[in-house]
């Protein structure tokens, strides 16, 4: 009840002195009742939040041997967890909670400590879990379900919610002594950390306008006051004036607006309407069919503002063509979690590569103890996982973020005695999921498509005999070339594969493979003359790159019928990416990176496939899926229906970039770079200039052209740096879509971090 007294308060207060302006400030000043208004009262009946701010002492749990009491609490902002002398935990950053003993360190204690007191707060990005043992079963209830309510609370909050939040959150870092307010020394310091150098003449002049108590002092209201005027958007400002009276814009002003800056089609009228219902703040407004500035701001700022068409955002693919005519979002070495030398092996690795849309993971198996075979980088000092936990990770995530087909890439390196082992744990612990016969019962003439498989696990392997001898019964034990060894191996163990090994297959584990039989790749004569659709042949990277400079024609037309896989090049020790975007020049579709590497080749990835669904499958240009058309991506003009593009870009502005150097008194120097990735004679990049000492709202109106001859297969990347005269330009955010999802006219772009994590309010502003 206080909560709301409080608010009409606030509102009469600013009604006196802002008059029209006092919704808009309430609006504003969100946050800071944030945990009185929408967390407080939502907690008052929830007991398991009331136990987390209270706090309780718990083990955090590292390894076996480390195991340490902490005291952890929910702090009264309902967005932070405090533990052990100031350490933090952000709800913003934790993805998910996972009960029991469902990480390999917690089941490592398993014999010590029972599931029902164990849990673990997965992160997003790249960063570690946090396994806890609570100590008692009931007090790991509360923390776990309140927990997935905070979660819950973040994701359900909207654009203006995420920014006031934001708000409060550098409000708290620069009210140094908790005192509620902040006096003119608090607001130069929160400047520097907010990345602003702004001269103290002005800083100070804002300040007094802000300070309405005249007390010497911001509080709340006046903070959001300061802050306002701090964050003037002239940049939309100017657009916004173009199309309305200056106070706003009636709904034909908006039909305009969106027909010729936004250019967009459909029912412009219609569009119009929902958009002043959806973002329009002001009642009033609405009433007259009218969107104000803040309206038009928040359009901008939202999903259908961004550059991203959010048409795209769902599945609006057909699912229904061969699995050949998709890229498929694929890992390589996926149980590592960092380098392939001495990193650590995970199935924390599979966990986190399905939940990011993998399709296609790698598991390079080994005979281990006691029959049991084990998955690690073979001949390195990667740690050693079991085979049957990697299976049992992929059953329990294969199919949470995506329906479509799951494909296990098994490089296998062990006995006959312990493939039979594998097949055994690949049919216990998989069930029907795992396909073991073709679909229909008869010899098919092509490989089936994702809809065809929903639900389905899919084993890629060496395979004794084809489809035809397995509908016929025939088949058998066979030698078996072991065609496929890492080169890593070559690199550091020369002698022990100076000569490729006789390996026997067991018939259980053939039977697990059907649609997806590896072969050693000699031609592509030979592919044409007597491949079998279901046969999949990998490549390294740099042999893909050979075939593609000398054939990158026939490259294409192999990959319109079957499967190919490229993978990483072994000297690659410390699991970098090559660009994926060269191999899907040439049609490839198992385009296989270390997810667990950060960097330009995932950024790349996670570009392409954020569009449909975020399935996991993305179908190909149809002049890549067409077996009489021959596409040659180093001579894309020489295509029939060859039509270039002209892609204009202008960077108008940036929003509150983050900082990339500690020190508070360091502020970035930021530039923006555009890159385009597609076929050779597509990759170009283009700079603005840098802005010197501004972070916080940088404008440069610097337009970039680029002139792109295969649309259908670029990739537009927008990075920004912060400029350095002496060494490298420090990363500082970036984000890849492709050029088909890409949006024109004015739209903000919502910048992705180092992981490929969000990091809001960060953004850049552009008009194309």
């Amino acid at each position: 009840m206080s909560c709301l007294c409080l608010l009409w308060w606030a509102y009469q207060k600013l009604k006196i002195k802002h008059g029209m302006f006092a919704f808009e400030f309430l609006r504003t000043m969100l946050y800071f009742l944030f945990v009185m208004t929408l967390f407080y009262a939502g907690s008052q009946g929830d007991d398991n939040l009331q136990a987390m701010l209270v706090g309780a002492m718990m083990r955090k749990i590292k390894s076996r041997n480390w195991k340490k009491q902490r005291y952890f609490k929910l702090e009264d902002d309902f967005m932070t967890i405090w533990y052990q002398s100031k350490k933090a935990v952000s709800v913003n950053d934790v993805e998910a909670v996972r009960e029991g003993h469902q990480s390999e360190v917690l089941l490592s204690i398993a014999d010590e400590f029972p599931p029902d007191r164990c849990f673990t707060l997965v992160f997003r990005g790249r960063r570690g879990n946090l396994d806890l043992v609570a100590e008692s079963a009931e007090e790991a209830q509360s923390w776990i379900w309140g927990m997935r309510k905070l979660i819950e609370n973040v994701e359900n909050m909207g654009e203006r919610e995420k920014l006031d939040q934001w708000i409060g959150e550098w409000f708290k870092k620069a009210d140094k002594n908790n005192d509620g307010r902040m006096n003119f020394k608090e607001v130069q310091d929160l400047l520097k950390m907010m990345n602003v150098d702004m001269n103290e003449h002005h800083a100070h002049h804002l300040f007094t306008m802000a300070d309405k108590s005249q007390s010497g002092t911001l509080e709340n209201d006046e903070f959001v006051l300061f802050y306002k005027m701090l964050t003037q958007r002239e940049d939309v400002l100017k657009v916004f004036q173009e199309y309305s009276d200056g106070q706003k814009l009636s709904q034909s002003n908006l039909e305009d607006f969106l027909r010729e800056e936004q250019l967009e089609g459909g029912d412009i009228q219609l569009h119009a309407k929902q958009l002043i219902e959806c973002y329009e703040p002001s009642d009033k407004a609405k009433r007259m069919n009218a969107m104000t500035f803040d309206g038009f701001l928040m359009y901008l700022g939202s999903a259908e503002g961004s550059i991203f068409n959010p048409q795209r955002r769902g599945i609006f693919q057909d699912m229904t063509q061969p699995l050949c005519h998709y890229f498929i979002s694929s890992s390589h070495n996926t149980y590592l979690m960092e380098d392939q030398l001495r990193g650590q092996s995970s199935v924390e690795g599979y966990i986190r590569a399905l939940n990011r849309g993998c399709r296609c993971v790698e598991v390079d198996c080994w005979d281990g103890a006691n029959g049991e075979p084990i998955v690690y980088h073979g001949h390195t000092f990667t740690s050693k996982i079991l085979f049957k936990d990697v299976v049992s990770a992929v059953g329990n995530y294969a199919f949470k973020v995506s329906q479509y087909p799951v494909i296990l890439s098994i490089e296998n390196h062990c006995s006959v005695e312990q493939q039979r082992v594998m097949a055994h744990h690949l049919n216990h612990i998989l069930g029907d999921r795992l396909l073991k016969t073709i679909l229909d019962g008869k010899t098919p003439i092509r490989l089936p498509s994702p809809e065809d498989l929903k639900g389905k696990i899919l084993v890629k392997a060496k395979k004794d005999g084809g489809l035809e001898q397995s509908l016929s019964g025939v088949s058998g034990c066979r030698l078996h070339s072991n065609d496929y060894l890492h080169s890593v191996s070559y690199f550091i163990y020369p002698l022990c594969f100076s000569q490729k090994s006789k390996q026997r297959l067991s018939k259980e584990l053939s039977d697990c493979v059907v649609y997806c039989k590896s072969v050693h790749f000699t031609s592509f004569k030979h592919s044409r003359i007597h491949s079998k659709f279901y046969e999949v042949a990998s490549f390294t990277e740099s042999k893909a790159r050979k075939h593609l400079r000398e054939a990158g024609a026939e490259f294409v037309h192999h990959n319109s019928r079957q499967l190919s896989r490229v993978y990483p090049s072994g000297f690659r020790t410390d699991s970098s990416n090559f660009n994926p975007q060269e191999m899907w020049n040439a049609g490839c579709q198992i385009v296989a990176l270390n997810f667990q590497t950060a960097g330009e080749g995932m950024d790349v990835n996670d570009g392409l496939f954020s569009q449909n669904g975020c399935c996991g499958y993305v179908l190909k240009p149809s002049f890549m899926r067409e077996a009489d058309i021959r596409f040659d991506p180093e001579m894309p003009q020489k295509r029939d229906d060859y039509h270039p593009v002209v892609l204009t870009i202008q960077v108008i502005s940036g929003q509150q970039l983050p900082k990339v150097n500690i020190k508070e008194d360091s502020i970035v120097d930021p530039l923006v770079r555009v890159e385009v990735h597609g076929v050779p004679m597509d990759q170009a990049k283009q700079e603005t200039r840098y802005i010197e000492n501004n972070g916080f709202n940088p404008m440069w109106y610097d337009t970039l052209h680029f002139t792109i001859h295969t649309p259908e297969l670029a990739m537009v990347r927008f990075v920004v740096e912060d400029y350095d005269k002496t060494s490298k330009n420090d990363f500082v955010g970036q984000y890849t879509l492709p050029l088909s999802c890409m949006q024109q006219g004015y739209r903000h772009i919502h910048l992705l971090s180092k992981d490929g994590t969000s990091i809001p309010p960060s953004s850049l502003f552009c008009g194309s």
